[in-house]
């Protein structure tokens, strides 16, 4: 199927793939060949995992966004993105630290950031 990942800024990924993994607000999801349509709204704090034809997975952060599925494929449609290779561990897992939810939805915000990054890094949170 073929999978196309964007953000507000730039498109990330585009290609052909054997499934795509993410985290809607209603629960996980996991989109094969031929999945029913569908339009779901990207839980904060968690990543997109894509496995390419290629045998590759591809492990996106995703913050904000949308996955719609159609018959001619899937779409990712993200406020922002950040693939796993680009995240800097050790900063995420500080921003992690650093910010509290409960301080306000700002903070709530960084640590959902956080979070997502690290997940898509396979690190532990």
């Amino acid at each position: 199927m073929h999978v196309e990942l964007v953000s507000i800024e730039k498109a990330l990924w585009s290609g052909e793939a054997t499934a795509v993994f993410a985290r809607t607000v209603v629960g996980s999801i996991g989109i094969l060949p031929h999945h029913a349509p569908l339009l779901g709204a990207l839980a904060p704090g968690f990543a997109v995992r894509i496995d390419t034809d290629g045998g590759e997975s591809l492990n996106v952060a995703v913050h904000g966004g949308f996955l719609s599925v159609r018959k001619d494929g899937v779409s990712v449609l993200a406020e922002q993105a950040e693939m796993a290779d680009d995240i800097d561990v050790s900063r995420a897992r500080e921003q992690l630290e650093r910010n509290n939810p409960d301080d306000g939805p700002e903070e709530l915000a960084a640590h959902d950031r956080a979070k997502a990054r690290l997940r898509a890094a396979g690190e532990e949170v």
